[in-house]
């Protein structure tokens, strides 16, 4: 699973030099402003390898909605710091996904060309592990308890959690990726993706216990497709249809992915087949959830309140306005 070892606000510190540098060959082959609608295929960025969290947007691909509503879509696989943004708004892809933090903080250091469209995690997937044997019944427990605590701390959630928590007794100390600390040592936590590193740690014979940072409060929407505002403006019933793609396509994932799990492993020859069901299987009640009407709606109250908190951890300088950073359609 996704393993960025980086911070948003380093990435963002990058926003003005967009435009500067090449995108390497493999990763997008146009170099056409993303804002021109035209012929050509269009491309979907995503921010790491094909896994279950992307199902939808590969389902999409596999059964058939792109080219029911007469969309020729290319998806691009990302890696560790994959800038899908910074790509966005230099033009060279023409849809990206991205976290809402990470969508709010652009827009609060001025890159308001951005509008998201559908929201896959109406909970978000980021969480702690810890040893079921520590008997950790709370992240408040763990935050204040001894041990040692692996994540990046330049992430919003984990100032959000320290602010919140204060004052730490964990000792915090740099996440790495991979489990191999984690799984050497009881006295050890870690950041993770509810769908990821659990799992691996259970193959691996390592009982745990995790802790979704949603519970904390902190819970903005990821695995978000955003486009550029002038898209949205020029070929508003491209972005229509290719929204009604995705959903047709993750609501297909998410009653079956079995199809779909074997065109990504094709892609993403890691992972195993178990894996990736098991995955499927493990995000379904962080997407498709009671509080939206369909999956990838997206309400302003939430991300006020995200925009809000941001302001609060001094992650964003000013308050910004987040009634024009989404739309449902």
């Amino acid at each position: 699973m996704r393993r960025r070892c980086w911070s948003w606000l380093s990435v963002f510190a990058m926003l003005s030099a967009l435009c500067s540098a090449p995108l390497l060959a493999q990763t997008v082959a146009s170099t056409e402003p993303a804002n021109k609608p035209s012929g050509k295929p269009l491309t979907l960025a995503l921010n790491w390898k094909a896994e279950p969290q992307f199902g939808g947007f590969y389902a999409a691909q596999v059964q058939g909605h792109y080219a029911a509503n007469g969309l020729n879509v290319n998806i691009v696989e990302g890696g560790s710091g994959t800038p899908t943004i910074q790509m966005l708004l230099a033009g060279k892809v023409d849809y990206a996904i991205v976290s809402a933090d990470e969508a709010v903080i652009a827009l609060g250091r001025g890159a308001s060309d951005i509008v998201a469209l559908f929201a896959t995690y109406q909970t978000n997937p980021q969480g702690i592990m810890t040893h079921a044997a520590r008997g950790f019944a709370s992240l408040e427990q763990v935050m204040r308890g001894d041990g040692v605590l692996l994540w990046q701390s330049g992430l919003p959630y984990a100032q959000y959690l320290r602010k919140k928590y204060a004052p730490l007794t964990v000792v915090t100390a740099p996440y790495l990726g991979g489990i191999g600390n984690f799984q050497n040592d009881p006295k050890v936590s870690q950041q993770c993706f509810v769908t990821s590193e659990p799992l691996t740690a259970a193959a691996a014979g390592v009982k745990v216990k995790t802790f979704l940072v949603a519970d904390s409060g902190y819970n903005p929407y990821t695995s978000v497709m955003v486009t550029r505002r002038q898209r949205l403006d020029i070929a508003p019933d491209e972005v229509k249809a290719m929204v009604a793609a995705v959903r047709g396509g993750w609501n297909d994932y998410l009653a079956d992915p079995t199809a779909t799990n074997a065109a990504m492993q094709a892609l993403n020859k890691a992972m195993s087949a178990e894996t990736f069901a098991a995955s499927a299987q493990a995000q379904r009640e962080l997407i498709k959830t009671g509080s939206t009407a369909q999956v990838g709606e997206m309400s302003l109250a939430r991300w006020q309140t995200l925009a809000d908190q941001l302001l609060e951890i001094k992650v964003i300088q000013k308050p910004v306005a987040v009634d024009g950073l989404f739309v449902n359609l």
